[in-house]
């Protein structure tokens, strides 16, 4: 547009005016760009009259109100527009309306889901109180399929949450095609050989990661014990911080990183160990082994750690068998997160149980005598690790507010106490 300007072929007084994105082809036609909504934002931020770019990242700019967003198809368009040589109409959008329109709407559900009550169960406690979970069990359990519904039962994004997300997967260019918001939580599944810096970020150009593009969503790492090592690793702080800093020598970038992770493993190489039916073939020593490729801090920032067995015929083929719907399962999730946004309200940056600081958790999760003598039973004899303390602790408050008790039950500290399987000595042999 400039050399245009220069030549005469459009006003170069008008230009000043507007913000001019897009990749020229070699024949005039505009190829769309990455992160068309930030550089909107940036737009409307300093007073351009218009933002003129490829069409099919018009939808996305278009999200931003107070600036013109004009889509085209070529430089022709752009010419022609600049000189008033043809008539175009800015992109209306109103993304309220389009927001509450999409907003939640998933293809899956839990109520096609036969059996594994248990499991559902583990899943709602886990979005209730923002817990992370690791799915033990042989193949063909349905821990995958379990692990894909949890976004259906998490609280619904709010125009803010969605609008952030947007903006990470534009940044990303991972947007489909003529979309303009994203409006369910995200799931992001990588495969165990991704490397550390397309999970956490990075590059020349720093890009966002597998955590970024979970962020407001769910991370799911199938076959956790696959990962490489100092890929799980370098996760660790941005679970901790909610965000991740990559810094190169000329610029450094925060991505946030709020993400739910729920991870998968069998319980050892040949998928059998534990299992009711089938015999695990494994040599002594080897479940142990299997196990210790993840790491004590890793397994550390996991609250919940599920058994999973497989479903039985009978409920399988049963045609009377009606499971949960997950609109019903979330109403009891939305729930139990008000309570924690009324408890949390003072406290800036904590906005779920598994946010709880180790000290705010001896005020928030006091237990009667009768609960302090369970709990002590249950880590002598389960033998359960120092680290298991404060997180069935936090569990078991998420249960006392799905239930609606301001208190913590016996029975709440129980169903805790359960979840924490890889913790028990002897567990793996």
């Amino acid at each position: 547009m400039g050399i245009l300007a220069s030549t005469g072929q459009v006003k170069a007084d008008a230009l000043d005016q507007y913000l001019f994105m897009g990749e020229v082809a070699l024949d005039g036609v505009l190829r769309p760009i990455k992160g068309a909504l930030p550089i909107a934002i940036q737009a409307r931020k300093e007073k351009f009259k218009a933002f003129i770019l490829p069409k099919e990242n018009a939808r996305e700019a278009a999200i931003v109100n107070d600036i013109e967003v004009y889509g085209m198809e070529n430089l022709r368009d752009f010419i022609d527009f600049i000189n008033g040589d043809a008539e175009f109409q800015p992109l209306s959008y109103d993304t309220r309306e389009v927001f509450e329109e999409e907003k939640n709407l998933y293809a899956i559900d839990f109520n096609d889901v036969k059996g594994q009550e248990n499991i559902k169960r583990a899943l709602e406690l886990a979005a209730a109180g923002g817990h992370n979970v690791i799915l033990i069990g042989p193949p063909g359990a349905g821990k995958t399929m379990l692990a894909r519904r949890l976004p259906t039962i998490l609280p619904p994004l709010n125009l803010y949450e969605a609008l952030e997300t947007t903006k990470i997967h534009s940044v990303a260019g991972i947007l489909p095609a003529d979309s303009s918001l994203v409006t369910t939580r995200p799931f992001r599944s990588p495969h165990h050989t991704i490397s550390d810096v397309a999970l956490v970020g990075g590059g020349s150009n720093p890009n966002p990661g597998e955590i970024s593009l979970a962020h407001n969503g769910v991370l799911f790492l199938d076959e956790l014990p696959e990962f490489k090592r100092q890929v799980l690793e370098v996760m660790r702080q941005p679970m901790e911080e909610r965000k991740v800093t990559i810094s190169r020598a000329k610029v450094s970038v925060d991505y946030p990183a709020s993400f739910m992770l729920i991870a998968s493993m069998n319980p050892c190489p040949c998928g059998f160990y534990n299992h009711p039916e089938k015999e695990c073939v494994c040599g002594p020593g080897v479940v142990k082994k299997y196990l210790t490729k993840i790491s004590g801090p890793l397994l550390d920032r996991i609250d919940l750690h599920v058994e999973v067995t497989p479903v039985s015929y009978d409920e399988l083929s049963s045609i009377e068998y009606k499971s949960e719907s997950s609109k019903d399962i979330a109403q009891r999730v939305v729930n139990a997160r008000k309570i924690q946004e009324e408890r949390f309200k003072e406290h800036k940056g904590i906005f779920c149980n598994a946010q709880m600081p180790s000290r705010m958790v001896r005020d928030v999760c006091e237990l009667t005598p009768a609960g302090t003598n369970l709990l002590k039973t249950a880590m002598q004899r389960l033998q359960l690790s120092a680290r298991a303390y404060d997180r069935i602790l936090k569990v078991a408050r998420t249960a006392a507010d799905l239930a609606g008790s301001p208190d913590i039950k016996i029975e709440h500290l129980a169903e805790a106490i359960q979840y924490r399987s890889l913790d028990r000595e002897g567990w793996a042999g």
